[in-house]
């Protein structure tokens, strides 16, 4: 069980992003609702949520089961969110070099259910952000609203 769990020890999550095509696009790419489940380094309890994760091309585009297994790749170890949802972003970033991308993890810890303060169903939302957005057509918040199907 436990090589299965984390089986993403010593892994790249950018490996996972292995069929990359050329396409000249440059509207975004959106996957909402992704499910994973991860371990939480400090307690070995599991941690798990959804995630959103977008992206605009730059002349190149993945297969988008591939963005999702990037994202299970770096969950399969012991992690923190804030880590794991830059090293999926990074991961987007460094193997498809589009204009942007953002990546949004929302999770229920049950570190922080079952024990301590006991508050069960309290998610924690953590946010990656990378590339330039600064020539106006997309910019952060436009590209957050984007993945919470808000535009």
């Amino acid at each position: 069980m436990y090589q299965e769990l984390f089986s993403g020890v010593g892994v790249d999550p950018q490996e996972a992003i292995d069929a990359v095509f050329d396409e000249e696009s440059a509207d975004p790419v959106i996957l909402r609702n992704v499910p994973f489940y991860s371990m939480c380094e400090h307690h070995l309890l599991p941690f798990f949520g959804s995630a959103s994760l977008a992206y605009v091309p730059n002349g190149r585009i993945a297969g988008i089961s591939k963005l999702s297994r990037a994202l299970d790749l770096a969950c399969r170890r012991p992690q923190v969110q804030e880590r794991l949802t830059g090293q999926v972003a990074d991961a987007i970033f460094s193997a498809l070099e589009p204009q942007g991308v953002v990546v949004e993890l929302s999770a229920e810890h049950l570190c922080m259910a079952m024990r301590g303060v006991q508050k069960p169903g309290i998610r924690m939302v953590t946010t990656a952000v990378r590339g330039d957005f600064a020539d106006g057509r997309w910019d952060r918040d436009s590209l957050l609203n984007l993945m919470r199907g808000e535009a």
